[in-house]
């Protein structure tokens, strides 16, 4: 599979998305997580769970805005610590966090992936089931990381799919023995959510925050010894990225 090929993914691929998931059985529910929403690539609001909501909520407690737990659940307390920063900042107060918010908070790889999700171009090989598979292994590996430690990880599954040393799929590369913890201890089948989904995307239209690296890992619970003895490359979050 070519790097090429990673140039992004079409709107007809997106209604696909959700069209082949109850084609194959993977018991999906599009209704719980509709195309539009899919799409707004790190776009936060009520409802929304994850890493990202995490460190939304982490910056504004900081910083006075909010009260709660940090939870990763954007709920009416992380929704009105949104509108009471949006207001303070000169921004309008509907407690979404998107690109402005994102950018006021400081948060830059969320504004770079509203960016290039407003910039996709369409075109790619990967179907929906691909989409779908690799959103699951983001979220079974990574959840409680960033936002760009979620792409992250999709992009090394990616790299592998592209070099000689691996499956040439993704399926191949998720499921090969041993390859990933998720798929040991049966993580791999918990359903990915709209960030999972969103940052799976991210990686297939060529955003790769490791730049090519081929394992990755957390070296407070790495037991490998082999692992520790692969060149660093970039650090996010919990988990070391290597060549």
């Amino acid at each position: 599979m070519k790097k090429a090929l990673k140039t992004g993914i079409a709107i007809a691929a997106a209604a696909a998305l959700f069209a082949g998931y109850a084609a194959v059985n993977l018991q999906f529910q599009p209704e719980a997580c509709p195309v539009a929403e899919v799409y707004e690539a790190a776009v936060l609001k009520q409802g929304s769970r994850g890493g990202e909501v995490k460190e939304v909520q982490r910056r504004l407690k900081m910083w006075g805005y909010y009260s709660g737990a940090v939870d990763g659940i954007y709920g009416s307390k992380t929704v009105e610590a949104v509108k009471y920063f949006q207001r303070k900042n000169g921004l309008t107060a509907d407690g979404v966090a998107g690109k402005a918010t994102f950018a006021a908070l400081g948060m830059n790889d969320s504004v770079k992936a509203l960016e290039k999700e407003q910039n996709y171009t369409g075109g790619s090989n990967y179907t929906s089931s691909d989409v779908y598979l690799l959103a699951k292994c983001i979220y079974a590996e990574a959840r409680g990381e960033s936002y760009t430690g979620q792409v992250a990880v999709g992009a090394v599954v990616l790299n592998r799919v592209d070099s000689p040393q691996f499956p040439n799929t993704i399926a191949g590369v998720i499921y090969q023995k041993n390859a990933f913890t998720a798929v040991n201890d049966g993580q791999i089948n918990l359903e990915p959510d709209r960030t999972a989904i969103n940052a799976a995307t991210d990686a297939m239209n060529g955003w790769d925050p490791t730049y090519g690296c081929l394992y990755y890992y957390n070296p407070a619970v790495a037991t490998s010894s082999w692992i520790f003895g692969r060149e660093t490359v970039t650090v996010i979050g919990k988990h070391v990225f290597a060549i």
